[in-house]
């Protein structure tokens, strides 16, 4: 048999009783869901941010950036949102490169995915506990969702993922806003079919149970630009395709028309310092088109302590690993920019 049962892992319901949520961590959760879930169904006129790391590649850098993300978060609470992106999981496009926190809990060590559980758990918990702050991550294996659920405030399904089936059911079990991306190839439709399926209830089997869902209504879109026939990489951030995401979605007669517009990726060519202009021009385009205005609810950006990228073994300390990002100085002008544009 070409596959090899290495170790057997504990349940998520093992590592919660190991590793609980204190009452008070779990009050200060439920104010910050309130507050988000209040953004998506439009009784909040606050933009939420997810904003951090394209993974979270360390522990002390990505708390660090944390303690310098609540402290903004302090003088900008009146327009936004921040909620820190702490990807653990991590999407290779050809399988090869760092799987993130949860397969590697150190990336200069081999896989080892049950100290990856823990130390994901334990950094969630420690944004929660130390900062105040809930964070977002990306769901990439549905079946490990609920090793986090009691400390995510927002989920993110990928381009990749977005049209599997077991997302789109998971999604709609889900309480706190689930962002589903548009895919790599840019389709509106592949994206909106599974909003309207994480919107309504089913049954499935989830972790060998038979398991029921209600439906997630602040399931919502993300998009994040695309690549064409030629492999060439686009961006669906401007006003044309804002006004049309928002005629279509009127069209499905769904819930709570919400967008998050992905800064970073196809948007920006995978050039980071193209985010502030991107959110600049978004926020322009909601000030000419109420509807627009109305169904953009935030941004995602992609932001670490220092510039750039580098090698796995490169030893910048607070520099991705993954794709580039905006150090910290721009990452704080830019919070202040779209607060002032708000």
């Amino acid at each position: 048999m070409s596959m090899i049962f290495e170790k057997k892992l504990p349940i998520p319901m093992e590592v919660k009783e190991a590793y609980p949520l204190s009452l008070e961590a779990s009050e200060r959760k439920a104010i910050i869901d309130k507050q988000v879930a209040d953004v998506f169904k439009g009784e909040s006129d606050k933009l939420v941010l997810v904003i951090g790391p394209c993974s979270a590649d360390r522990e002390d850098a990505v708390l660090e950036y944390v303690d310098r993300l609540s402290k903004v978060q302090e003088k900008v609470s009146d327009k936004l949102i921040l909620i820190p992106r702490v990807y653990t999981n991590k999407p290779r496009t050809n399988g090869s490169g760092y799987k993130g926190m949860m397969h590697q809990p150190d990336p200069n060590s081999k896989p080892d995915t049950f100290k990856g559980i823990l130390a994901i758990r334990e950094l969630h918990s420690k944004v929660l506990t130390e900062y105040g702050m809930s964070t977002a991550d990306e769901m990439l294996y549905p079946a490990n969702y609920r090793y986090l659920d009691d400390l995510m405030s927002y989920v993110a399904i990928g381009a990749r993922s977005v049209e599997n089936q077991e997302h789109r059911l998971v999604s709609s079990g889900i309480t706190v806003p689930v962002g589903m991306k548009n895919p790599t190839s840019g389709d509106y439709s592949v994206m909106l079919n599974s909003i309207e399926a994480a919107q309504h209830s089913h049954t499935f089997i989830f972790r060998g149970w038979q398991v029921k869902t209600t439906g997630n209504k602040l399931s919502h879109a993300i998009l994040r630009g695309y690549v064409n026939k030629h492999g060439k990489m686009m961006p669906n951030y401007h006003y044309e395709d804002l006004e049309l995401l928002h005629e279509m979605y009127v069209q499905r007669g769904l819930e709570n028309i919400a967008l998050v517009v992905d800064a970073n990726h196809s948007n920006s060519a995978k050039n980071p310092f193209e985010q502030s202009r991107i959110c600049k021009e978004v926020l322009h385009s909601c000030r000419h088109n109420a509807d627009v205005k109305a169904m953009v609810k935030g941004f995602m950006i992609e932001s670490y302590l220092e510039d750039g990228n580098q090698p796995v073994d490169g030893g910048v300390y607070g520099k991705s690993i993954t794709d580039p990002c905006i150090g910290w100085e721009k990452t704080e002008k830019l919070i202040y920019d779209i607060a002032d544009l708000v």
